[in-house]
């Protein structure tokens, strides 16, 4: 009995009968994700600059917290301190609230490492929070710059403020290298 007509015959069958689903699962994953709404894509931009500063606050050697690549430069520790306050411009703004009262914390108020990661882990959860709070209705409000003087809307200034935060962050992959070290986000991926 000759079996090629046969196995011909059932090979085309599992491919009919299989095809179409083969074709459902490739249009699923082709599918096109809508876009993240106004506060979720500001809010994922700013928990993204906030995972990268606070791993590095937590990397980053005790011993050398205090490392300056040149004197007239902030320490490490410094930078993370500035990065993390300048934060409450946008969150107490956005939430109703004055503004801290100073630019830079003194290093003195965070002696150790797990003081300024502290902070910076606070700061960066205090500004997810007012993103959250205000939604995406929220992200329209107006605000006026005490600086400036002039109106902008609060997504506006949370971007402002995740670029300041990446800036910082720009910097302190300089301080990592100056150091002899790699940055977290520089190392191969496990």
């Amino acid at each position: 009995m000759n079996k090629g007509p046969f196995l011909a015959a059932a090979l085309l069958a599992v491919a009919i009968f299989t095809f179409p689903a083969h074709a459902q699962d490739a249009k699923k994953e082709t599918a096109v994700k809508p876009a993240d709404s106004t506060s979720q894509a500001v809010l994922a931009a700013w928990n993204d600059i906030g995972r990268k500063l606070i791993a590095m606050a937590e990397d980053f050697p005790e011993d050398k917290y205090d490392f300056k690549p040149t004197p007239a430069q902030r320490s490490f520790a410094e930078q993370l301190l500035h990065a993390a306050n300048a934060n409450y411009f946008f969150t107490n703004s956005a939430m109703g609230q004055k503004p801290p009262a100073e630019e830079d914390p003194k290093r003195d108020q965070y002696k150790t490492k797990a003081d300024v990661v502290a902070f910076v882990k606070k700061a960066f959860a205090d500004g997810a929070a007012a993103i959250q709070a205000k939604g995406d209705k929220g992200m329209s409000d107006l605000l006026v710059d005490p600086f400036e003087h002039k109106q902008y809307r609060i997504s506006d200034a949370a971007y402002g403020f995740i670029e300041h935060s990446g800036e910082h962050y720009g910097q302190l992959a300089v301080y990592y290298r100056v150091a002899g070290l790699v940055p977290p986000e520089s190392r191969p991926k496990k």
